[in-house]
């Protein structure tokens, strides 16, 4: 699916802000989300980029990790089915247990709640 302008902004905000990406280039981002995007194109292109953040991740960041993507995810307003199962594999991959993974779920939801309740 495609990430949405609403994703990229709020995803580039938090970078600014949090210490694990302090250093990094926020100028990159929309490059790298393209490339992830290309990526996710190719036949067993999920499988791929999924790999390469767990081999890349430090065991202690693999929650941090899940955690963006969940926010990434209900940075738009809402998380769709898709989006519901690539956050599934995700929390498999980086081995985040059901527990941890339910409160950063809610965490994020919560973050991320409109003022008015969606219908």
């Amino acid at each position: 699916e495609k990430i949405t302008d609403s994703e990229l902004d709020w995803s580039t905000a938090t970078v600014r802000q949090l210490p694990v990406f302090r250093g990094y280039d926020t100028d990159r981002i929309r490059n790298v989300s393209a490339m992830v995007a290309d990526l996710l194109e190719e036949e067993d292109g999920l499988d791929a980029l999924i790999g390469l953040v767990e081999a890349a991740l430090p065991d202690h960041l693999r929650e941090t990790a899940y955690a963006f993507a969940c926010d990434v995810a209900a940075s738009d307003g809402g998380v769709d089915e898709t989006e519901m199962k690539l956050l599934e594999m995700i929390r498999y991959d980086l081995r985040v247990g059901r527990l941890a993974s339910a409160a950063i779920e809610r965490g994020a939801r919560a973050r991320h709640q409109n003022i008015e309740p969606r219908s």
